[in-house]
This record gives C-alpha cells, structure tokens and sequence, in this order.
C-alpha cells in the first residue's frame, strides 16, 4: 500500500491548520484529515464522527503505529511544502464542502439564463402551489 497523492487545504485557525485527503494506490480515499498544531508540534487526527453521547470515534484509522508515522510523516512534509509554497489559507470551510459548493456553481445557470429541461420532464418554472417558486 502507498500514497499516491495528498491534497492540503489550509485553514487560518489557531490549532487547526489544514484538512488534508490522501489517496492510497491510486484507488482509494481518505478525507478529512487534520494538521493540528499541538502542545508538542504538528500531528494529524484522523477523521472523525461525533456520537450521540458526544465522543468522537474515528471513521478511518491505521491499524499499527508503523503506517501511522508514514502517513504521518508524509502529511506533515506535505503540508510544510503546501506552506512554503505560499498556498492560501482558507476559511473555516472543509475541503468538501468547497468542493461541494464549486460543484452547486457549476450546475447552476447564469444571470439570465434557464437551465435545460432533463430529458422527457417538463421545462423549469414556477411549481404550482409551491410559495416563491
């Protein structure tokens, strides 16, 4: 298994500092990573759900602390080259709801046009008996 790709979003946060997604042999994803800034350094969290009682519980972990330091050490030198790079930090956004927002801006039609009418449903329009549709 190895990482063929790591992507590094920056955020402007006092100990959060980038949300990272991996991608192991070309062929599967992980998102949601985080670079946080601890009392001893950096180190990433993997990502996580809250329960219903409140604790976190990780949805994708390594199963042995030799793939954690690699993935690990190659995040965090990522990352270190994504900030020497100059790459911008962003808001408070998460890579996915970026992503999810580009996509909504893509299928949306410009200022003054409609959007074509899927194949066999009726144009877009006013929906009747629906308010400010």
């Amino acid at each position: 298994m190895e990482i063929t790709d790591i992507r590094v979003f920056p955020v402007d946060e006092e100990k959060l500092k980038a949300y990272v997604t991996i991608v192991f042999d070309d062929c599967f994803v992980v998102s949601d990573i985080k670079v946080i800034n601890g009392t001893s350094g950096l180190f990433i969290s993997m990502p996580s759900k809250r329960r219903k009682n409140g604790t976190f519980r990780d949805i994708a972990h390594p199963l042995n602390s030799e793939t954690r330091r690699m993935i690990e050490e190659k995040v965090l030198a990522k990352y270190e080259e994504a900030l020497a790079a100059g790459l911008p930090a962003r808001g408070r956004r998460r890579p996915r709801e970026a992503a999810e927002e580009q996509q909504d801006r893509a299928f949306r039609p410009a200022a003054g046009e409609t959007a074509p009418a899927a194949e066999g449903l009726p144009p877009a329009g006013p929906r009747p008996g629906v308010p400010g549709a």
